[in-house]
């Protein structure tokens, strides 16, 4: 049976939030600097189209190397089934997610594993490849791609500066948003990057978080491997 990720109920959701959702310990990678991600400590709100690429908010550029293949996800005998599949990159280790069952928790705990439209599913963590975050898939009745992915990022706490493109995931057309994300508790903003496409089952958003924006630099290339390799399952 796939291991399950628990949803913790001992810390409030914000600061669980802000250390990046379900996530302990601590990461000892080499950081990678990306040019192309927004900028840590942007401020006001926004939601623009594409612009020049390495301003802060810009849309991403496409220029990175994605990580080498490792696993995979999404299919028939993996830790979650999707209605995508991609690719993993080493030592990143994937958990199926369940909405508690006490209908008081699950209520608590919503912040957690729904966001706007979406529910999260399965949540790939990066500590195991010495980085502190997470790829998480979310998934989403069927709709507008787009109108789906800005309801999920407007309805995280303390989002700004989203710009979204239109893009490619694999070989299906999908809606890619970078933004950035200001905690009180922790009083800093960081870095978050996601893209959505349809699927026959619904939308699916798969984001990249992770504890600050000098983790998430690190994280691309794994997301970049996700993005590239996705395919309808």
């Amino acid at each position: 049976m796939p291991e399950r990720a628990p949803i913790r109920t001992a810390v409030p959701a914000t600061l669980l939030a802000a250390a990046g959702l379900l996530l302990t310990g601590c990461g000892t990678g080499a950081k990678t600097a990306d040019p192309a991600a927004p900028a840590a400590g942007a401020s006001g709100s926004a939601t623009a189209t594409a612009s020049a690429s390495g301003a802060p908010g810009a849309a991403p550029a496409e220029d990175g190397a994605a990580a080498a293949p490792a696993g995979a996800l999404g299919g028939a005998g993996t830790a979650c089934t999707l209605p995508v599949t991609f690719s993993l990159a080493k030592d990143w280790k994937p958990k199926a997610i369940d909405a508690p069952a006490d209908p008081e928790v699950a209520d608590l705990l919503e912040g957690l594993y729904r966001q706007g439209p979406a529910t999260a599913v399965c949540e790939v963590d990066a500590k195991p490849a010495g980085s502190i975050g997470f790829l998480r898939v979310w998934t989403a009745p069927k709709g507008p791609v787009r109108g789906t992915l800005e309801s999920f990022v407007k309805a995280e706490e303390g989002s700004r500066k989203a710009v979204y493109t239109e893009t490619k995931a694999g070989a299906l057309p999908a809606v890619e948003v970078t933004y950035a994300v200001y905690s009180e508790v922790m009083e800093e903003t960081s870095d978050k990057r996601a893209f959505a496409v349809e699927t026959p089952k619904g939308v699916v958003v798969v984001q990249l978080g992770g504890l600050d924006s000098e983790e998430h630099r690190a994280m691309l290339p794994a997301y970049r491997l996700a993005k590239s390799s996705l395919k309808a399952s």
